[in-house]
């Protein structure tokens, strides 16, 4: 679920537009290639980590709900790929990369919030 990853072929930055494209719209800067890699990078490894958690906390067997929570997650995280990908292919004007970016805090949020709930903190 690596959300920015470029693929093989010519240079991309992280939304998936030539990073040497002649578009001042897309990738003009290497703060916004960092940017959306360490967002990307964040969001994939806390979703991973939830996931693992669902199965494995508090102890196996896992409870349907955190299964449940840990689903919900990742369909909402689809949704987020889903508009990357549009993004990368040039489908979406770049003022939809903030939607992206909201979409994406708004996996983290959760993603935060389940692992609490399976780690049982605050109780």
């Amino acid at each position: 679920m690596a959300f920015w990853v470029a693929g093989p072929g010519p240079s991309l930055c992280a939304v998936g537009c030539p990073a040497r494209s002649s578009k001042a719209t897309h990738c003009s800067d290497w703060k916004d290639r960092i940017i959306n890699l360490v967002v990307g990078s964040l969001t994939s490894l806390l979703i991973l980590v939830t996931l693992i958690s669902a199965f494995v906390f508090p102890q196996p067997p896992p409870k349907p709900l955190n299964i449940f929570f840990a689903v919900c997650i990742s369909l909402s995280s689809i949704t987020a790929c889903i508009l990357i990908y549009w993004y990368r292919q040039g489908d979406l004007e770049p003022k939809f990369r903030n939607l992206i970016y909201y979409i994406l805090f708004s996996i983290i949020m959760l993603c935060i919030c389940a692992n609490l709930y399976f780690h049982d903190v605050g109780k």
